[in-house]
């Protein structure tokens, strides 16, 4: 997924940036960016993990969102989740084992656990 965001925070104590995003925000490491430059973000499906309570984690991204879809991924024993945050998607590779176990399926709410943030050019 590509976010259109702008920068809202710079955390010096962490080196970080929060990248705030039409239905929510996302950290990643701070390159030096202003608050209030416009940025893109990208964020790959395999990076993404779903969970029906986050707990305590070493997960720094975590967002509540819907399933708006489930597909079929290239290999059979993997799904791709599109995930609803406001009006931003997100999707999420999953093994269908994951899914089941979740019980994924469109409406449901779930929490989204963005492992890697990727800022574009």
């Amino acid at each position: 997924a590509i976010l259109d965001g702008v920068v809202g925070e710079v955390d010096a104590t962490w080196h970080l940036v929060r990248v705030d995003f039409a239905g929510g925000s996302l950290w990643t490491r701070d390159q030096g960016l202003a608050v209030g430059r416009r940025v893109r973000i990208r964020v790959l499906a395999r990076d993404v993990s779903l969970a029906a309570d986050p707990g305590t984690s070493s997960i720094q991204n975590v967002l509540q969102g819907e399933v708006d879809a489930v597909s079929d991924d290239d290999h059979p024993g993997l799904v791709l989740v599109r995930m609803r945050v406001g009006p931003s998607l997100v999707l999420a590779r999953l093994t269908r084992r994951a899914a089941a176990a979740l019980d994924v399926m469109p409406g449901r709410q779930l929490w989204i656990q963005v492992k890697s943030v990727a800022l574009m050019g």
